[in-house]
């Protein structure tokens, strides 16, 4: 469920309990004879049994309790944390189509990523939803693939979690990103101006280089350039565009026989 979600299924729940509360809660009367003034009752007289709430009063309170624990969860969704749903093979073998995670929302507003974090973020072209990578490159770090191997700062990856190698040569060098070669347009991908660059083969400021698990089946950072952790993105589809982590996902929780801790 979205928070925009969440949210109108709280105010259904806010404008139900409103109308209740303008009908007067009644109780339940038990038949008894009131006893006169002066008169003293006899020890053998029976005590009454507890008055029970109505049914509108009980709707009450369970409203109210849905009502708190809906805007917790609101606030916990929105700041902390929220679940993401894995809608293709891009990660795999480290996560499976129909996989739901936690994503820390938090993390990433106290401290900057770190490299191998599994990210949530909206990529620098047009859809409607956040991809989840894995961080293979930071600001100021240089990259290279060759021969089916990553090489960050000149020191190959040791990489477990990937599907394959990947079947492409890759270099950020001549302030650009090359696949086999060629060049990632600016106008298709995320590519800063020069200006942006403090060196013609290292990853800018702000910069991010993003890859799926699944090299050779991943639409990542070597088709569209860079992901950004802030600001607006340079170039491509989406520039000017709001440019974010939405933040890092640290636990697989659903199917139950892959509960475990993300890495």
């Amino acid at each position: 469920m979205t928070p925009l979600e969440l949210l109108g299924l709280i105010c259904v729940f806010a404008v139900v309990r409103v109308a209740l509360s303008m009908r007067p809660a009644s109780v339940a009367t038990v038949g008894a004879t009131e006893a006169l003034v002066g008169d003293v009752p006899e020890p053998s007289a029976v005590a009454a049994p507890p008055v029970q709430p109505s049914t509108t009063l009980v709707i009450r309170e369970y409203l109210d309790a849905f009502i708190v624990a809906g805007l917790i969860a609101l606030f916990l969704i929105t700041f902390v944390v929220r679940t993401f749903f894995i809608p293709s093979g891009s990660m795999e073998p480290t996560l499976q189509i129909h996989d739901v995670l936690l994503v820390n929302e938090f993390e990433y507003r106290l401290s900057k990523p770190h490299d191998g974090d599994i990210v949530v973020f909206p990529p620098p072209i047009e859809t409607t939803n956040d991809f989840i990578k894995r961080m293979i490159g930071s600001p100021g770090e240089t990259l290279r693939i060759h021969d089916g191997v990553v090489f960050r700062n000149g020191v190959a990856l040791v990489e477990p979690y990937i599907a394959e190698r990947p079947k492409y040569e890759l270099e950020i060098r001549n302030y650009n990103v090359y696949v086999d070669g060629e060049p990632i347009d600016p106008d298709s991908g995320n590519i800063p101006p020069r200006s942006m660059w403090t060196a013609p083969d290292r990853i800018p400021p702000n910069c991010y280089f993003m890859m799926g698990d699944n090299r050779n089946n991943s639409e990542d950072s070597h088709v569209w350039g860079f992901a950004q952790l802030h600001g607006t993105f340079a170039t491509g589809p989406e520039k000017g565009k709001p440019a974010h982590f939405t933040g890092h996902a640290f636990l697989l929780f659903w199917p139950p026989n892959r509960i475990r801790i993300l890495h």
